[in-house]
């Protein structure tokens, strides 16, 4: 927003763009670039969406990309009109002026592109360190989320899962640069497989061609001069936001989410515990769960069309009750 608070329209360019290249397209999709007040972000949208529909937004998790949202955005196409964001510093968008990769620094990128685009309310989607974000988002600001769907939101765990343990590491000085030395013989593949078997419930479910694009992306992130950065610095913002109390604590603030909220998890999640599940449906107000037991930390990318299905219900379900309350009716 500009000084008198009203929303600073977007400026679309592809002086974004990293120049050596840019992420994987799939079919039918297109980007664009938009400046914003204190970031720049590239958009992913379907090149077909219909602006009649309904708008949505998908916001990726720590490490991930929009590319994480394209099948699901693919399957709602014919339900809303769907943006997925490459936060500050992942996927094709530069790295944000300021180095801040706090929590509060992507949930405002995602305020700040809402505002401008003047898209609000929308179905807002986040996915883990997403999700999170997502959840501030809709308690800070009402008026700009209609639904919320959460897959494995990074809320905070009292007793973090082992194996959630490494990427928690990441935050702290040095473990970076420890890593890189660590597994500095490690091929792109190596590193794809290990991210794939962290993320995935089943890995063997990614196609060949699926992988064969993971490998290629990872290549060019490593390219990336600001890629373990980006990387390191969004891990410590997200254990750096479980410590925070008062107003600002995540769960505090999931409990003022107005809105109606789809809350996913995956029984081989071995990032975010499927116990939280139960701590989220009693803290959000309006919720309901979809649990995938065989699902891991990306059930958007492992089981699009159950998510897709669940989101629709929701969708029906508040688009009723909104109706029911404006008729007065029980």
């Amino acid at each position: 927003m500009d000084s008198t608070g009203r929303p600073v329209p977007p400026v679309e360019t592809a002086a974004g763009l990293p120049s050596h290249g840019g992420s994987r397209m799939r079919a039918g999709e297109t980007r664009r670039t938009v400046q914003l007040p204190g970031c720049t972000m590239v958009v992913r949208s379907r090149e077909d969406a219909d602006r009649t529909l309904p708008p949505a937004l998908y916001v990726h998790g720590l490490g991930g990309s929009s590319q994480n949202w394209s099948v699901l955005m693919a399957e709602l196409a014919d339900t809303v009109e769907g943006e997925a964001v490459d936060l500050p510093g992942f996927g094709d968008s530069p790295p944000p002026p300021d180095g801040n990769y706090g929590l509060s620094a992507h949930a405002r990128a995602v305020i700040r592109h809402l505002d401008a685009a003047e898209r609000g309310p929308v179905h807002l989607f986040g996915n883990s360190m997403g999700g999170a974000a997502a959840t501030r988002v809709a308690a800070l600001r009402p008026d700009l989320v209609r639904t919320l769907t959460l897959v494995s939101p990074a809320l905070p765990e009292l007793r973090p899962q082992r194996s959630a343990l490494p990427t928690a590491l990441l935050a702290v000085p040095g473990t970076v640069r420890l890593f890189r030395r660590l597994t500095g013989h490690w091929s792109p593949a190596d590193r794809t497989r290990a991210v794939l078997g962290l993320c995935y419930g089943d890995p063997s479910r990614v196609a060949s061609e699926d992988f064969r694009a993971a490998v290629e992306e990872y290549e060019r992130r490593l390219l990336l001069p600001y890629f373990w950065d980006s990387l390191a610095a969004s891990a410590r913002g997200v254990v750096d936001s479980y410590t925070l109390g008062g107003q600002h604590a995540l769960w505090r603030q999931a409990g003022r989410v107005l809105a109606p909220t789809l809350l996913v998890y995956g029984g081989r999640d071995k990032l975010v515990g499927f116990r939280m599940a139960r701590k989220a449906c009693r803290v959000f107000r309006d919720s309901r769960l979809l649990a995938l037991p065989d699902a891991g930390h990306v059930a958007m990318m492992e089981y699009p069309e159950l998510v897709a299905g669940a989101f629709r219900q929701l969708m029906a379900d508040s688009e009723r009750a909104g109706v029911e309350a404006t008729r007065g009716t029980p």
